[in-house]
């Protein structure tokens, strides 16, 4: 019994003295049953509270937060269904994303992915405002806010390619430090919103944005961007990467080398080594120089001649062990 019911215990017997139907001061029945239906009706409240997030005195979220997840549902985009009323949903869409309520919000998020997929030009004239409220669910500290705004990112991408070019670069930096992150079905989302990206973006438009986080001053950041940057280079094809500047990617990659972690370094090997190939490639489409002129042009003098001496000796070192490993396995 909680401590409000038991300090009516102890007033009532004096209470009940002037009452008729009590007998030498006791409780009539009629009161105790009704004081127990009370407490019995609070105790039953509590497990509701359970469902939503709450704060204690130290800022804290009960433990109960966690069983609201299980209400938002992961759909995958192929399962997804189409709106019932398109205009119903454009008119409540930024509220609902903006809303303080985090199941409407993941509710609105999908309902983005399902406009991105079937109704992609009915949002265009909104997208600003509708990246710019996904931005700020990936900042959200409730996981399934920020897993579902990855999904919807993704969406994104897949419907409008190079056309959000512009809005894409809080975006961007968002979903690269996702795609590191310690929750792994965070990560895992955040890391097939990156290959949409770079599946569905122009390499072309897609690297100008990527190159300045290869040196953001958080090395996780750094690292995925790198990744991101080796995974679009080959979709430039040869004369992509003539336009770009061969000599530009391998002084990108060359300075991957000696970052911090180990998936940058990894990322600029397996970009020189489709550098290295495109390049050689290239080399092969002239077959009327003479033997001496290919030599001036080769791979290793193309190399020290673009980077200094000790990256260039670096990019060798890589391209010629990864070749010789090769040979010697084959």
């Amino acid at each position: 019994m909680s401590e409000e019911a038991a300090r009516d215990l102890t007033a009532l017997p004096e209470a009940g003295k002037n009452n008729e139907n009590s007998c030498n001061g006791s409780v009539p029945v009629t009161v105790l049953k009704s004081i127990d239906k009370n407490h019995k009706e609070k105790e039953r409240e509590k497990p509701v509270l359970l469902a939503e997030p709450a704060l204690n005195g130290d800022n804290k979220v009960n433990t109960g937060a966690e069983i609201g997840n299980s209400e938002v549902e992961y759909i995958e985009s192929e399962n997804l269904n189409d709106v019932e009323d398109v205009d119903t949903n454009l008119k409540t869409l930024l509220t609902g994303l903006d809303s303080k309520d985090w199941v409407l919000v993941c509710e609105a998020l999908n309902d983005v992915r399902r406009l991105s997929i079937f109704h992609k030009e009915a949002m265009v004239d909104m997208l600003g405002n509708v990246i710019s409220l996904i931005v700020k669910s990936l900042k959200n500290p409730r996981s399934a806010v920020c897993k579902t705004a990855i999904m919807a990112s993704a969406d994104i991408f897949k419907a409008y390619c190079d056309s959000i070019v512009d809005l894409m670069d809080p975006l961007l930096v968002q979903l690269l430090l996702k795609s590191s992150q310690d929750k792994r079905f965070v990560c895992e989302a955040a890391e097939k919103a990156l290959i949409a990206m770079t599946t569905w973006v122009s390499p072309s438009l897609l690297l100008p944005k990527l190159q300045p986080n290869l040196k953001h001053r958080n090395p996780r950041i750094r690292a995925k961007a790198s990744m991101c940057f080796s995974r679009s280079v080959p979709h430039l094809g040869v004369e992509g990467i003539r336009a770009y500047g061969i000599e530009n990617l391998i002084q990108i990659a060359a300075s991957q080398l000696s970052d911090q972690l180990p998936e940058s370094r990894e990322a600029a090997r397996t970009l020189l080594l489709e550098l290295q190939t495109i390049y050689e490639k290239t080399l092969n489409v002239t077959p009327t120089e003479v033997s001496e002129e290919a030599e001036t042009i080769s791979w290793e003098h193309f190399c020290q001649s673009k980077l200094s001496p000790l990256s260039a000796q670096a990019v060798l070192r890589v391209t010629n062990l990864t070749r010789e490993g090769i040979v010697l396995g084959s």
